[in-house]
Formats: structure tokens, sequence, C-alpha cells
């Protein structure tokens, strides 16, 4: 809800929206490789920055995940396609749904674990989010899965609401954007034409997304591509007016993603949980 994530009404659909509380803005952040000045962009939701932080916060272990960073990158990334109009609520709906599960189990567990009654319904929500993800069963992807495989709550059959289920959906979700970045960060063809974010959505979509969900829910996916906004909010999105000058932060923020989403990948096959039902 607008009330959870700090943000007021837009002003339209198309309207990034605004911060009714102005955070102090963090330095700029820098990408591992090479590094494009990466600048606060006022008067959004989503700053790439904020973003990069929290990704690269998430690798902190190595040959991990951390989930809290994880989980704040998803934050992020929920502002990201809030901004992009009422349509993809479709979308950012069910990913905020699958965040807020994975912090209602660490919140549990946490509880739990002090001997205290475990937060009913929503109302755990208002704990701070960082609670009971810095240590625990739920304190990073590998911690989780091996604590959900030793309490049988991981079922390979049939669905559960598990913790690996629901971050598994995350990862899914997580290879669409980051497709459709790279789709956006790619320069014109061959008779100059940019293809539309609409279409890059699609395909990403049909890569990352269709093979996992039923036909009814490709169809619909199908008017959400027709509704995204054009390639110039998306490069107002991460603070640019240009395509050229849209390419260095779309591949810092691209590359980010493909570091963590490898290494969830890694994690998740070990274990034999990339086609959780």
């Amino acid at each position: 809800s607008s009330a959870q994530s700090g943000l007021r009404e837009c002003g339209s659909a198309w309207q990034p929206c605004l911060e009714v509380h102005p955070q102090t803005p963090a330095p700029p952040l820098v990408h591992d490789e090479a590094p494009p000045l990466i600048k606060e962009c006022p008067g959004q939701s989503f700053q790439a920055w904020r973003l990069l932080r929290y990704l690269k916060s998430s690798r902190a272990d190595a040959d991990d995940i951390l989930l809290e960073p994880y989980l704040q990158s998803w934050d992020q990334l929920l502002n990201f396609m809030e901004s992009l109009g009422t349509m993809v609520g479709f979308f950012s709906q069910k990913v905020k749904e699958k965040v807020v599960l994975i912090r209602e189990l660490s919140l549990k567990r946490a509880a739990e674990a002090h001997g205290k009654r475990s937060p009913s319904g929503r109302s755990g929500l208002q704990t701070p989010a960082s609670f009971g993800l810095r240590s625990g069963a739920y304190r990073s992807v590998r911690s989780m899965v091996e604590a959900e495989l030793k309490d049988g709550l991981v079922n390979f059959s049939w669905r559960t609401d598990s913790g690996c289920r629901t971050l598994l959906r995350l990862h899914r979700s997580l290879l669409w954007l980051k497709l459709m970045l790279e789709g956006l960060a790619e320069g014109p063809d061959a008779h100059g034409r940019y293809k539309t974010p609409g279409e890059l959505s699609r395909t990403a979509y049909r890569v990352a997304l269709a093979p996992h969900h039923p036909w009814v829910l490709r169809q619909a996916a199908e008017f959400v591509f027709l509704a995204l906004p054009d390639r110039g909010f998306f490069l107002q999105l991460v603070c640019v007016e240009r395509q050229r000058d849209a390419a260095p932060v779309l591949h810092a923020i691209i590359h980010a993603l493909e570091l963590v989403h490898a290494q969830t990948q890694r994690i998740l096959a070990e274990h034999g949980m990339l086609e959780l039902p």
C-alpha cells in the first residue's frame, strides 16, 4: 500500500510517485568495474543508487545471498515497477506478497526463537523489516534453504508457503526485470529503430516467467505490456534524458542483478529447487 511504502498519490498514471519524507541522499554509488556516477534522482521513489547498494550488500557473504538486503533490493524494484502505471500492479502485487511472506516467516521464526508469541496476521509487519533477518534461519538464502529442509517445510511434489518456494518466484521475476533492462540498454537495430519497452518486456516474460505460468495468466500479461510507457519514461527513472547516457547506469544495474541472480541460482540448483511447485 502507499502508506507502507511512504509514497503519496502519483500525479498521473505515468508520473513517478513522490516521497512524502525526502530521504538523505547517499553518496553516489560506483559500479564494481567501470563506475558511472549514479546520483539521487529527485522527486521519485525509485533510486538506482539505492538499488545498487542493496544488491551489493546482499553479496557480503561469499557463496551466499543475505536475505535482508535482497528483500530491500526488491523494495526498490517494486518502486520501479509501481512507477510504470497501474497495469503493472498485475505483477508488482504478486511480488509484494512474496516479499511480505518471507519477512513474515522470518519474524515468526525470530519470535519463536525468543519464546514470544508469533506475530498474528499482518500486524507482524509493524516490527521493523530487519528484525529476524540479521541472524538465524532467515539470515541468508543458504541458511533459509537448510533450515526449511531440516524442518520439512519444503515439498517437492505440491505447493507450500515455504520461504524457498517463495524465493524461487522472486528469483524468476528478477530474471524478467534483468532481461528487460538488458533490452533497454541495447542500441537500435539495423534500421535505426529501438524496440519499445512493451516489446522488450514481452520477450523477457516469455523467457523468464511464461514457462511457469498458466495460460490465463500469460494472456493477462499481454495487456500489461501494451500499457507500458515509452522508452523516454524509463530513461527518466534512471535520471537521464538520452539513450547514450542511460547505458552506463543500466549496465551497472544489470551487472549487479546478474551477480545476485547467478548466486541465488547456484544455491537453489544445489538443492534441486529450481522447479518447486
